[in-house]
């Protein structure tokens, strides 16, 4: 299982995957609606694909071993408006739907196909203390449902005997993109800003950890369906703030919170997701044999500022 082709390749996920799939000297064939995008990398090849209009290049699909799903519009990049709520959806299913209809369409030994999903599965906490297990169902609210379409419009891939392995993914802290620059912009500023009252758990993932994961589900024949890829210590966002304020400003910063109201009129609909507490478990990936580099929120932040220009 020499070569692996990937979907969302070239975005914050993906292009860390690729690293460590390259490390591990897999060939890479990353699927892209960019038709000038090139490298200099032996182990990387670039195919054409546009889902939207159902095109893909089959003989990319032909030549691999195992398929990684990344592929999806940004949740957060834009207003939920029903149009981008459409995309945000059928980026995701009909993506899915292309790669199985070109599977079923040509012969191929793609044997794996191991797919994001995200922790957007669960709903708000609701039991103190409990945190969300694989064997909850989707929660009926919007990113639920994007959630659980998801999902589903990887299974027809099962029945091709492909082994199909879903991770939902947690806050990923990384350095150069997605949610953690965000969080440490205000620092600038000396500002740690504390969103709503602080006290809604994030389920986080560093970077290093979620692409090991990846692989790890990809390497392991044992693993199939839904798996939380999510450290095993979930903190508030008042402690998430803080310790990131403590490594990059010492003493020197005020902890401000910023009213749910504001984060409300900013963000519309999507301010639900920043403000809800959703509690998630790690015991089924760890029960696997999974073990995490960065489990504790102090090492994972170290880990990311190390990787971080400093901007501050």
């Amino acid at each position: 299982m020499r070569t692996i082709l990937i979907t969302g390749g070239t975005g914050l996920v993906g292009k860390e995957i690729v690293k460590h799939l390259l490390a591990k000297n897999y060939r890479i064939i990353i699927l892209t609606r960019d038709p000038a995008v090139r490298t200099e990398n032996d182990g990387i090849e670039y195919a054409f694909w546009d889902p939207a209009k159902e095109i893909i290049d089959a003989e990319a699909v032909k030549k691999a071993d195992a398929i990684i799903h990344l592929a999806g519009a940004g949740v957060m990049d834009k207003k939920w408006t029903d149009a981008y709520k459409k995309e945000i959806i059928e980026s995701r299913t009909k993506s899915s739907e292309l790669l199985i209809d070109t599977l079923r369409k040509n012969i191929h030994h793609v044997k794996v196909w191991v797919s994001a999903s995200a922790i957007g599965w669960y709903g708000p906490d609701m039991i103190p203390g409990y945190a969300f297990t694989e064997e909850d169902k989707a929660d009926p609210t919007f990113l639920g449902e994007v959630c659980r379409l998801w999902e589903e419009s990887s299974k027809p891939a099962e029945s091709l005997g492909i082994r199909v392995c879903r991770l939902r993914i947690g806050i990923v802290l990384a350095g150069k993109g997605g949610a953690y620059p965000q969080l440490r912009a205000p620092l600038k500023f000396g500002i740690a800003s504390i969103l709503g009252n602080g006290n809604q758990v994030v389920s986080w993932i560093q970077i290093d950890d979620l692409c090991r994961a990846f692989i790890f589900a990809l390497e392991n024949a044992s693993m199939k369906g839904s798996y939380n890829a999510v450290a095993p210590d979930p903190v508030t966002n008042k402690m998430l703030t803080l310790v990131i304020a403590k490594k990059v400003k010492g003493k020197f910063f005020l902890p401000l919170h910023v009213p749910a109201l504001i984060l409300k009129l900013m963000l519309g609909s999507r301010s639900i997701e920043i403000l809800k507490s959703t509690r998630v478990s790690a015991r089924k990936i760890i029960t696997q044999g999974f073990t995490f580099l960065y489990p504790g929120i102090n090492t994972a932040i170290d880990a990311v500022e190390n990787i971080t220009d400093p901007t501050v």
